[in-house]
């Protein structure tokens, strides 16, 4: 899956339509911008099954949109496959954190380093908010917060 001579990595949340979808564009956004996405494997998944096939969540859409970003992005499930293939698997929020590191004991040839996306964050926000019960302004801080991060994540590994 790697490019040749790339890197890849797969953003992380629970539902895989408010969260991890917003990651996902802002940082193949960020890599097109600086003319290194044909450098990278970019994708995002869930650690649920719950909105398998499912579009982004409408407010993370039209946050996305404010800010010139589109997304044709599906829900999916993580799958032993990706923890084998990807260099990268930054997810959002504790709860992610362990279970990526519970199925990651389980696969043989795991080779994701498994991280939050908000330990890149200058402003040291660890956890990234599930904003799916919140406010429109919910899903702006989490845009505000991926960019931080995959800022950060992007210098770091290019």
């Amino acid at each position: 899956m790697a490019t040749p001579g790339g890197r890849s990595v797969l953003f992380v949340c629970l539902g895989n339509i408010c969260r991890s979808p917003i990651a996902e564009a802002v940082f193949r956004k960020m890599a097109t911008d600086n003319g290194v996405v044909d450098k990278w494997v970019i994708d995002s998944g869930a650690t649920s099954d719950w909105n398998t096939g499912s579009a982004p969540d409408a407010r993370g859409l039209a946050c996305l949109r404010k800010h010139g970003i589109e997304t044709d992005h599906r829900a999916q499930q993580v799958t032993k496959d990706d923890f084998m293939t990807f260099d990268h698997i930054l997810c959002m929020d504790e709860s992610n954190l362990r279970d990526l590191n519970k199925k990651a004991s389980s696969v043989k040839n795991s080779k994701a380093k498994i991280e939050l996306l908000g330990s890149y964050d200058p402003e040291k926000q660890l956890v990234i908010q599930d904003p799916y019960y919140g406010s429109d302004k919910d899903f702006e801080t989490v845009y505000e917060q991926c960019v931080r991060c995959c800022k950060a994540f992007l210098e770091q590994h290019s």
